[in-house]
């Protein structure tokens, strides 16, 4: 069973475009997660074999890919993110300031106000 968490995760990861990157941080706060890198990173590894959820597109902060249990799949994520235009510094990094995915924010209607009365006073 997929929870509520789960699939906001996945919606979120599902958005990052190809040739971009985004780190299990950006992931959390932009579903409001907080402090909830972990938690994405427990989602993502919940996902069965085969999905079509853009995992390899999530990487740490210091533009790593995270080393899992899985024999391999460091070396996966990274052959899928080069065949999507991403390049690797010589120390194994992504430039995330270049292919950092930055998400366009929807803007929300704004709440008109009207003028601000002062209550007492002059």
């Amino acid at each position: 069973m997929v929870t509520g968490r789960n699939q906001r995760v996945y919606a979120a990861v599902n958005r990052i475009p190809r040739g971009r990157v985004a780190t299990y941080g950006q992931i959390a706060k932009l579903i409001g997660l907080g402090g909830g890198a972990r938690q994405v990173g427990y989602a993502l590894h919940d996902l069965p074999d085969g999905t079509l959820v853009p995992w390899h597109r999530v990487i740490n902060a210091r533009g790593e890919i995270s080393r899992r249990k899985v024999f391999g799949s460091d070396v996966a994520q990274r052959l899928r993110l080069q065949r999507e235009g991403v390049q690797f510094n010589g120390r194994g990094r992504v430039d995330l300031a270049y292919f950092g995915w930055r998400p366009k924010t929807r803007a929300r209607p704004s709440k008109e106000r009207g003028p601000r009365l002062r209550v007492g006073g002059n």
